[in-house]
């Protein structure tokens, strides 16, 4: 239960993220970075809605319990030569 909760909760904060944007880059200003390589995009405001959507993609996997497979299959090809 507390991990449904707890991936919820992530899960909000990325889509507050995403719908405040604007706010975000107001207060925190610009990313120099992301507004060199996404300026045609946006820049800033595209790297905000990235991290949201990250966010919101990580929350549902900690709320549905799929983190754990998720990992597994990211970093597999990582971790294979690893193991003895």
């Amino acid at each position: 239960m507390l991990h449904f909760l707890g991936g919820l909760a992530i899960v909000v904060l990325g889509a507050v993220i995403i719908l405040k944007r604007e706010w975000i880059l107001n207060n925190f200003g610009r990313i120099d970075f992301f507004e060199e390589k996404l300026s045609a995009y946006g820049g800033t405001r595209m790297a905000y809605s990235l991290i949201g959507l990250i966010a919101i993609f990580i929350g549902f996997c900690i709320a549905f319990g799929l983190i754990n497979n998720f990992l597994g299959w990211m970093l597999g090809p990582l971790l294979r030569y690893q193991q003895s």
